[in-house]
C-alpha cells in the first residue's frame, strides 16, 4: 500500500527543476494556481496544458507519474463535470429528459472544469516529486516569514506541515497491518462484496483513529523530552541560496498567470 503512495514522495533525478529554491516553486505554484483558476476556455486551457507538460518533461520524471497522482481525484472531477452539465444553461441544446435539458455549454464548461482539476493536481505534484520534504518545509518557513509581523508563526505551520506529511506513510502501514490482521482471521477485503467492503473500511476508522493519536502523544513526548521549542533559534542543515534559475522559474509563472487573467478579461 505505501508503494501505491505517491503524494509527498520525492523522486531524485538530478533535473534542473530539483536544483530550484523551494521558495521560488511555492511560489510558482501559487501563481500557477491563480493561471488555472483565471483559464475559462480551451485555447487558454490548451496553453497552460502546453506549459506543465514541458516543466514535467524537464523534472525527467516519468508522465505516468503525474497522471497516478491525479488518479485519487478522478472522483472529484466526475462529480465537477456532472454539476457544471446540469447546471450550465447556455449554447445548443443535446438532450431532453422531462424538463432538463443538456446543453453543449454546460458539456464544455464540464469537460474544463475537469482538465482544470486534474492539470492542476498533476502539474504540482512537481513540488513534492522535486523537494524533499526537509526542503519544503524551510521553502515554506521562508515565504511565511512576513507573516509574524500579525503574529502568525512560521514555525508552528511548518511543523503541522512537516508532521502531517511524516505521518501518512505511517497511517497507511498500519491501516495495512490491521488488514492483514483481519485477513488472517477470514475477513480478506479483496473476497467480499462491494457493500461489506464499505462496512469493513468504516471499521477500520476507530483503530486507525486510535493508532493515530497515540503515535502522536508519542511524538510529543519524545519532543518535548528533548527539550524542543518552538520559535527557539537553530541552526538549518541546508542553506537556502536565491540565484537567477529561481528568478527565471518564478518569472515564466508570473507571464502564465498575467496572460491568463488579461485572456479572461478580455
Amino acid at each position: 500500500m505505501r508503494n501505491k503512495l505517491l503524494f509527498g514522495r520525492s523522486i531524485d533525478t538530478g533535473s534542473w527543476v530539483h536544483a530550484v529554491d523551494p521558495r521560488a516553486k511555492l511560489t510558482g505554484m501559487v501563481l500557477y494556481l491563480v493561471a488555472i483558476v483565471a483559464v475559462g476556455s480551451w485555447p487558454a486551457l490548451a496553453v497552460a496544458a502546453a506549459f506543465s507538460i514541458c516543466y514535467m518533461l524537464s523534472t525527467k520524471i516519468p508522465l505516468k507519474y503525474y497522471l497516478k497522482a491525479a488518479k485519487p481525484l478522478w472522483v472529484l472531477m466526475v462529480f465537477i463535470f456532472v454539476v457544471q452539465c446540469l447546471t450550465v444553461e447556455s449554447g445548443a441544446a443535446l438532450w431532453r429528459i422531462g424538463s432538463w435539458t443538456l446543453y453543449s455549454g454546460g458539456v464544455s464548461s464540464g469537460l474544463i472544469a475537469a482538465f482544470r482539476m486534474g492539470l492542476l493536481v498533476s502539474f504540482t505534484a512537481i513540488l513534492t516529486f522535486t523537494t524533499t520534504p526537509g526542503l519544503l518545509n524551510q521553502g515554506l518557513s521562508g515565504v511565511l516569514k512576513p507573516l509574524r509581523r500579525v503574529g502568525i508563526s512560521s514555525e508552528r505551520l511548518t511543523l503541522m506541515m512537516s508532521i502531517a506529511l511524516r505521518f501518512i506513510p505511517t497511517i497507511l502501514d498500519e491501516t495495512h497491518k490491521i488488514l492483514k490482521a483481519q485477513a488472517a482471521r477470514g475477513a480478506d477485503l479483496k473476497e467480499l462484496p462491494w457493500k461489506e467492503k464499505g462496512r469493513m473500511l468504516v471499521s477500520l476508522l476507530v483503530p486507525v483513529t486510535v493508532s493515530a493519536f497515540r503515535r502522536a502523544e508519542e511524538l510529543v513526548l519524545s519532543m518535548e523530552s528533548r527539550g524542543y521549542t518552538i520559535g527557539a533559534p537553530r541552526s538549518e542543515y541546508h542553506l537556502l541560496a536565491w540565484k537567477g534559475r529561481d528568478t527565471w522559474f518564478v518569472m515564466s509563472y508570473v507571464i502564465l498567470a498575467a496572460a491568463a487573467v488579461v485572456y479572461r478579461l478580455i
